[in-house]
């Protein structure tokens, strides 16, 4: 684990997995993603929940239900508890990556707190009671080894959790830290004049849903026009290997650019965390997001499918960036920090957005600048889609 520790997702264990080393299922038609059958109520559960979100306010200076983690004040010494869980259906079809994204989403709440250390979690895990015992047995432990390694490289440690059967898979889990008032940064600060920055590029929801396509002829036919299977895969393993990416460098470097507030965008897309940060904040803001830094192909497929919502942002992610709100005089030194070779490969930042004055709302302009964010290795093609940039450095 030394290499993967210090290489984050681009280390050897994942490089080995993505290559293909040892068999995953016991028949090359096998899929992990077989057995979520729930995935598909996810979204509207989650957006059920909203109203009721909105509502609750406890009664002192905490942060709790509607944002990434809970902040208790303890009892004794000024510290505070800083906790939060999550857990979600198999996306990706490779168990031990499975469990290290399943890691990397639950820390990456603590993360957009500006919070890097994590004192124990505890894994969840429901296994399905329809896959075969054979199955279960060789899946089971890869799952839990990709949790604990991402933990690990975390430097933190899985302690305890609970394992259930149930209809479906279901992992996720728990992760709790206590703090000092200096170790975290309340998401409610951000002024006029500020920076967005976004620290992974969207569309992990499109390229798993392209990835499983490949396998259905109706789906695939209403996308096969504007790209390949060669490029659907590699907007998968982008895609994995982004989601498998601890959010921790960028929530250190969070301290060292002064930021005023971040959150992280999963479930709701970037629009609907968006919105939820700007109704957070002290001050009289709104958020407008002019770049969408997108996986290579995924706008495209988004719009020939007719599905996601992708240039809208409201595509689900799963353990996406931190939505960062920073001074406009270190934005860019930040996006320059994050990507240097120090902290290993596949951290990237973009500027997406500014913030001015407004109600506390969040929108995206009309014809928002779609950054194409190649897979790693690859090249940029000669023509590059309408409104669309192959660039790392946006402009506002």
């Amino acid at each position: 684990m030394a290499e993967v520790a210090a290489t984050g997702a681009g280390g050897e264990a994942m490089a080995a997995v993505a290559a293909g080393e040892g068999s995953l299922g016991p028949v090359p038609s096998w899929r992990l993603t077989g057995f979520s059958g729930m995935k598909g109520l996810e979204e509207t559960a989650q957006e059920a929940g909203l109203p009721v979100r909105a509502e609750l306010s406890p009664p002192f200076p905490t942060l709790g239900i509607g944002m990434d983690s809970c902040v208790i004040p303890l009892r004794h010494g000024g510290l505070s508890l800083v906790q939060t869980t999550d857990f979600f259906y198999p996306l990706v079809e490779d168990p031990y990556m499975m469990g290290r994204i399943a890691c990397a989403n639950v820390l990456s709440d603590l993360y957009a707190m500006g919070v890097t250390e994590c004192d124990n979690m505890l894994m969840l895990l429901s296994v399905s009671q329809s896959m075969p015992e054979e199955e279960r047995e060789k899946i089971t432990p890869l799952m839990i080894k990709g949790f604990r390694d991402a933990a690990e490289e975390g430097g933190t440690a899985v302690t305890g959790g609970q394992t259930v059967v149930n209809p479906w898979i279901i992992i996720g889990g728990v992760a709790t830290v206590v703090c000092q008032p200096n170790e975290f940064i309340l998401p409610d600060s951000a002024v006029v004049g500020d920076v967005l920055v976004l620290t992974k590029p969207l569309g992990t929801q499109v390229a798993v849903n392209a990835h499983q396509w490949l396998d259905n002829p109706e789906r695939w036919n209403k996308i096969k026009m504007v790209v390949s299977r060669e490029e659907v895969e590699l907007g998968y393993q982008e895609a994995m290997f982004n989601m498998a990416t601890l959010n921790r460098i960028a929530a250190g470097l969070m301290h060292t650019f002064n930021a005023h507030a971040a959150t992280d965008i999963t479930g709701f897309g970037i629009l609907g965390h968006s919105q939820n940060l700007a109704k957070q904040q002290r001050n009289e803001v709104s958020f407008v997001i002019h770049n969408l830094p997108i996986i290579a192909k995924m706008a495209a497929i988004s719009k020939a499918s007719g599905r996601f919502g992708l240039l809208q942002g409201t595509s689900a992610e799963t353990s996406g960036g931190l939505l960062i709100c920073l001074p406009r005089e270190q934005a860019a030194r930040f996006c320059s920090e994050i990507k240097s070779s120090k902290y290993g490969e596949g951290h990237q930042a973009w500027i997406v957005g500014i913030v001015e004055k407004g109600n506390r709302t969040a929108r995206i302009i009309d014809k928002p600048r779609v950054i194409e964010v190649l897979p790693r290795g690859t090249t940029a093609t000669p023509l590059a889609p309408e409104n669309s940039s192959a660039s790392s450095e946006p402009s506002l």
